[in-house]
């Protein structure tokens, strides 16, 4: 829906502008346009650290996929951890443990496309299985440990929305600088014929139309839907946090399940009556 809003913001414009007997020729001022494309990058590259600029363009390209954390995402993520402890109440933690360490291996979360493709997913799961496993930690131990990383992962996933926000809040500014340049330009001719004072003036202009637009219709509408995304995420997080944890501290299978389900954001969590009936179809692997 990213990119579906954006062109209806341009079309908005275009379409407005032509209505009202506008030249969109005098939009299209080169100069301008590289001004603020080039000052836009450059406060993002002074703004922040490369592995952090790495993450927000990686974020940015999710923003145009859309979320991948559907309903069917949650409902995965859920099955293939209730199969795994279905194995672990039956052979005991040490049943799981080669399903933990080489998970692309497995027959129980091969079967999980949304989940083994997701390797952030996978280490977290990795991660909380490993102390279980080796009898390191208790499950309420567990609990305030899952908790610690999905808290300190949410605010690392936040950091790269902030430089794209304050980069978002800087750019009416610096429209207003480029519209500055523009009237010492048109002072320099002002010996010239009205209508060239006029163009120049209205070039000028072109740069604090630039900035507005790119702020407020494009970079803040971004921000904006990344940070629904972070949300998404730290649900899905949250979900496989509920699930490890309840089985941890002696819930069977089926309830721990139960715990994760009711972690769901509400228009995507299935019912409870839907998720038990997508379990019981569901038979402990053995490799």
């Amino acid at each position: 829906m990213l990119l579906v809003g954006w062109l209806i913001v341009i079309v908005s414009l275009l379409g407005g502008y032509v209505i009202s007997h506008g030249d969109v020729t005098q939009l299209f001022v080169l100069g301008e346009y590289i001004l603020i494309i080039g000052v836009a990058i450059g406060i993002l590259l002074s703004s922040a650290p490369m592995p952090v600029l790495k993450l927000m363009f990686a974020k940015i390209m999710t923003g145009f996929k859309g979320s991948p954390f559907n309903k069917q995402a949650y409902i995965d993520v859920i099955s293939a951890l209730y199969e795994l402890f279905l194995i672990a109440r039956e052979q005991g933690v040490v049943g799981i443990e080669d399903h933990v360490l080489n998970p692309e291996e497995s027959a129980v979360f091969s079967k999980y496309k949304s989940f083994i493709h997701n390797h952030h997913a996978v280490s977290f799961m990795q991660d909380a299985l490993r102390p279980l496993i080796d009898g390191k930690a208790k499950g309420e131990q567990l609990r305030v440990q899952l908790r610690d990383d999905i808290d300190r992962m949410h605010a690392h996933h936040h950091q790269p929305l902030a430089v794209l926000a304050k980069m978002g809040d800087a750019m009416p500014a610096v429209g207003i600088v480029a519209a500055v340049l523009g009237i010492v330009i048109t002072m320099g001719a002002i010996s010239g014929s009205k209508a060239e004072i006029g163009l120049k003036v209205a070039h000028a202009l072109v740069g604090t139309f630039l900035g507005i637009l790119v702020s407020y219709g494009f970079v803040q509408p971004l921000v904006t839907n990344l940070e629904f995304i972070n949300e998404d995420e730290t649900a899905y997080y949250d979900v496989m946090a509920n699930v490890i944890v309840s089985y941890a501290t002696g819930a069977p299978p089926i309830a721990a399940a139960e715990q994760g389900r009711k972690a769901i954001p509400s228009d995507r969590q299935p019912s409870s009556e839907e998720m038990e009936g997508l379990l019981k179809t569901l038979k402990p692997q053995k490799g």
